[in-house]
């Protein structure tokens, strides 16, 4: 629609009702497209077009202005001064309805923005965690295997303990059977004394084996943990 050029007061009245309706509807199918979303959508060729018509408004608005004061009736000035103050009025509130707008497509944009940003923090603090998650697990399965090899060098002290149980059982018998043989046979006293002596020795030899073997997996223990 062309509104410029030349026109009487009445004609540039009506024309400036007319874009005001138009803007009006304009508005609320803009709106429409900014709440038909939860991001919001933005139609930058209308809120050109609904910029265009209220400046073309206010454009009407300066010639209705000039138009009305050449009138030689006091009350015909007054009629259309107060209707131009309310076109320009009606025209300064459309006009904040857009401003409005922009502020919320700049705010939505902005906040965008800034879950982008926090969301790129996010995954780059994720990275960071699963670095430490890796490193427990690592630091865990490296007390595992720890636990495995006490639990392997304890087994085997025990398999030990129990071979020098077996050989004091062994030494035991065979000293039984010397006796009888000894005393079978009918040799002396000392001879008997002597046997007695290996015999505490062997059994002291079996005793501190075992102390070493306790002492040797104690060490590995404390050195595992």
């Amino acid at each position: 629609m062309a509104m410029e050029g030349g026109g009487t007061l009445s004609e540039k009245y009506h024309n400036s009702k007319k874009l005001s309706m138009r803007i009006r509807g304009e508005l609320e199918r803009l709106e429409q497209l900014e709440f038909s979303s939860p991001s919001g959508i933005d139609s930058p060729e209308l809120s050109f077009s609904i910029k265009r018509d209220i400046s073309q408004i206010h454009s009407l608005c300066v010639d209705m202005d000039r138009l009305w004061r050449s009138f030689a009736s006091k009350q015909q000035r007054d009629l259309w001064k107060r209707k131009v103050e309310q076109i320009a009025e009606e025209a300064d509130s459309l006009k904040d309805s857009l401003d409005k707008h922009f502020l919320r497509n700049q705010k939505r944009t902005t906040e965008a923005k800034e879950r982008a940003e926090l969301l790129e923090r996010a995954n780059g603090d994720s990275s960071h965690v699963m670095r430490i998650f890796d490193d427990d697990t690592q630091a865990l399965q490296s007390a595992r295997n720890s636990s495995l090899m006490l639990e392997e060098a304890y087994s085997a002290g025990v398999a030990i303990l129990s071979k020098y149980a077996e050989q004091r059982d062994r030494l035991k018998r065979a000293q039984r059977k010397a006796l009888d043989i000894l005393n079978t046979v009918g040799l002396s006293n000392s001879v008997l004394k002597l046997v007695e002596r290996r015999h505490r020795v062997d059994k002291w030899i079996a005793y501190s084996g075992m102390i070493l073997t306790v002492i040797i997996v104690y060490l590995f223990w404390k050195w595992a943990h």
